[in-house]
């Protein structure tokens, strides 16, 4: 038995880690990383987010 309390082993886990800003991510996915929802306010406030500060704007809401 494996520690996952089966007997298949647990899918394995990505050998690199990734940050965030690393991948292309879109004003979407800024705003579901920083807790809001989704509505034509929060995604402009995203877009000029990532304008202003580039592609590490979502660095400070990922862990």
């Amino acid at each position: 038995m494996t520690s996952n309390g089966s007997k298949k082993a647990a899918e394995q886990r990505p050998m690199e880690l990734y940050t965030g800003s690393e991948r292309p991510y879109d004003p979407e996915d800024l705003v579901k990383a920083s807790g809001r929802e989704p509505t034509p306010a929060s995604l402009e406030w995203a877009r000029r987010l990532i304008e202003e500060e580039g592609p590490g704007a979502i660095e400070r809401y990922l862990p």
